[in-house]
């Protein structure tokens, strides 16, 4: 799994950092824009085979919720959910889910 994080949502710059710390074991890694600008800070989680998640609105506050995630993505043969509210308040920050 590898965890990508916009590093042009500029309100919060240490935001990686912040989430490299809160999800060890997980590759985290700081990208270009990803261009979820009206909902910065934005994450996006995949691996191979699996869909891919793109949250946005995203704060410090959230990092229990991607912990979460990312223990149930990890988990999921396909990363897919039969019920979404396992998510949490995620999903109502999610803005896309793409195709593996």
């Amino acid at each position: 799994m590898k965890v990508s994080v916009c590093r042009s949502c500029a309100p919060q710059a240490q935001f990686v950092d912040f989430l490299r710390k809160g999800l060890q074991g997980i590759e985290v890694e700081s990208v270009d824009c990803m261009s979820g600008c009206t909902r910065a800070q934005t994450v996006a989680f995949r691996a191979s085979g699996k869909v891919a998640y793109l949250f946005g609105d995203l704060t410090r506050d959230d990092l229990a919720e991607l912990q979460n995630f990312a223990r149930l993505y990890a988990l999921s043969q396909d990363g897919t959910f039969a019920d979404a509210r396992v998510l949490g308040s995620l999903r109502t920050k999610a803005i896309a889910r793409i195709p593996g």
